[in-house]
């Protein structure tokens, strides 16, 4: 079992090159790696099947792009304006893989505990306050998602099919479902914070834990290959 601060030290590492790399060569090569290190880590991959919802999103990236900055050979156009063109489709791939190579390292840290990331924040020698708020807002994000995809069931008990309705009127019913959401997820904030109070939070300066993470020297090992893999990467960036 890695230790949580390897496990932060790649996702940190294969997050970073995923935001600052162009090449779609190097950017498919971070990809594969974080896939193949959240398969061996136990990571979640059950969320890709929602991607195919927002496939929209990567067309209408390409076509933005390929209007507004029109690149390379024009594969779609009307009249003077170039709707589609390699250039764009280029950088709506770069998008998708960018996302991916950034969301799935990101589920390696799901398999550890919560108290885990906490004691591996602390033991780095940051304060136990950002260490909780830091874990919080990794365990409030499925929280946002049960939230969305309840309010979405609801809907589909009333008889309304989402899938066939025009995407003027769907993006209509989208909007009146926003504030039940966020109404939703203040009111859990809310109950979290009440729940903190009357465990006495931050009641006293220092706190004790019964957990004492040590690193081992596959731990050591994890957190030197992330850094040289990322020396690496940008060592190729500059050849290509």
């Amino acid at each position: 079992m890695i230790d949580p601060r390897g496990k932060l030290i790649m996702v940190f590492a294969l997050s970073t090159l995923a935001v600052f790399l162009q090449d779609l060569k190097l950017l498919t090569l971070v990809l594969l790696v974080g896939v193949g290190l959240t398969y061996l880590m136990g990571g979640n991959f059950n969320f890709l099947k929602k991607f195919k919802r927002i496939m929209w999103l990567f067309v209408g990236i390409a076509i933005i792009q390929s209007i507004f900055s029109p690149q390379g050979t024009v594969l779609f156009s009307v009249g003077e304006f170039s709707i589609l063109t390699i250039g764009g489709l280029e950088k709506g791939v770069r998008f998708f893989l960018r996302i991916l190579a950034i969301i799935i390292p990101a589920t390696i840290m799901g398999s550890s505990s919560t108290r885990e990331i906490i004691q591996a924040l602390v033991q780095w020698k940051i304060s136990y306050e950002i260490a909780f708020m830091v874990s919080l807002a990794i365990r409030f994000l499925p929280l946002l998602g049960e939230e969305v995809k309840d309010t979405f069931i609801a809907i589909q008990l009333r008889g309304i099919e989402l899938d066939k309705i025009p995407l003027g009127k769907r993006i209509k019913i989208y909007s009146y479902l926003l504030m039940p959401i966020l109404s939703g997820v203040i009111l859990k904030a809310r109950e979290i914070s009440t729940a903190m109070e009357t465990r006495a939070f931050r009641a006293y300066p220092t706190r004790t834990s019964y957990i004492n993470l040590k690193l081992r020297r596959i731990d050591y090992m994890v957190m030197f290959l992330s850094v040289l893999f990322v020396f690496f990467i940008i060592s190729m960036n500059y050849v290509f």
